[in-house]
């Protein structure tokens, strides 16, 4: 029997600055604001960030294209050498690559038919001082407008008393999303990304977590809306990759919204 992999800090800093080389080596300007937000009670030594009780996080990122969280973990950790546990679903670790990738990271791995297991794996994390990087919209928006949250952010959040930090990634869709077929290096060639860290947000135990989610898309909807507005290439009339009510060709709120429905039942089967 093969031996059982384990985290490991040092595999996943390897592939974290294989990250940057590769940003560098396809001349990605990564343009982040906002980063001022980032916690500063964080105890860093070198590349080496310390988890302890209490300074924990969550991460919630926007998803507009499969990229978004190879940017989103190359800003926190510019700033604060985190090793972002992500949540990745079933269906998603299907290679052998990809759960060797999740074991030596420590990812969490969420069963969409029964997410009970990964929501207390990631609440022991965050309660450990991990930081813990989720996709409140639960899959990738192909309107480019931030979509209605599911809520476990904001409960992991409220149980464990953890910050939850909202980060917009604007442009990493124009490399790789879904519907566009495969990854090209002209897709990826000295493409902008741009993202942007809003301002912290803390939920009480008591608050309505419906109410904190629609506070959460709110901030991650302006982190969006700053991105495009300061993002350094000019679309073409009717361009795909932007939003339809900012003349772009892509799907309106309302469709997507119907393509949701249609896709939340084969989504719960398949894990």
């Amino acid at each position: 029997m093969a031996p059982q992999l384990r985290p490991n800090k040092y595999a996943y800093r390897a592939i974290v600055l294989a990250g940057l080389a590769a940003v560098k080596l396809f001349r990605v300007p990564l343009l982040a604001s906002g980063e001022e937000h980032l916690p500063t009670d964080q105890v860093v030594h070198g590349l080496h960030r310390e988890v302890r009780p209490g300074r924990g996080a969550v991460v919630a990122v926007t998803h507009f294209g499969y990229l978004d969280f190879v940017f989103a973990q190359l800003v926190v950790w510019r700033r604060l050498r985190a090793h972002s546990r992500f949540l990745i679903t079933r269906k998603h670790t299907g290679s052998a690559l990809v759960t060797a990738v999740c074991r030596l990271c420590d990812h969490v791995v969420v069963d969409r038919a029964d997410g009970a297991p990964a929501y207390a794996e990631a609440v022991a994390k965050l309660a450990r001082g991990e930081y813990l990087a989720v996709f409140p919209e639960g899959g990738v928006s192909r309107s480019w407008t931030v979509r209605p949250l599911r809520t476990g952010a904001v409960r992991m959040a409220a149980e464990t008393g953890a910050p939850v930090i909202p980060v917009s990634v604007w442009g990493g869709h124009r490399m790789l999303t879904r519907g566009r077929g495969r990854i090209r290096l002209r897709d990826v060639w000295r493409t902008p990304v741009r993202v942007h860290v809003g301002p912290v947000l803390h939920v009480a135990p008591d608050e309505d977590v419906r109410a904190a989610s629609a506070r959460l898309r709110a901030v991650l909807q302006d982190g969006i809306d700053r991105c495009i507005e300061s993002y350094p290439v000019t679309p073409e009339p009717g361009a795909w990759w932007m939003p339809a009510h900012l003349g772009g060709s892509a799907i309106t709120v309302q469709e997507q919204i119907d393509a949701d429905a249609r896709e939340r039942e084969a989504y719960k089967r398949t894990g």
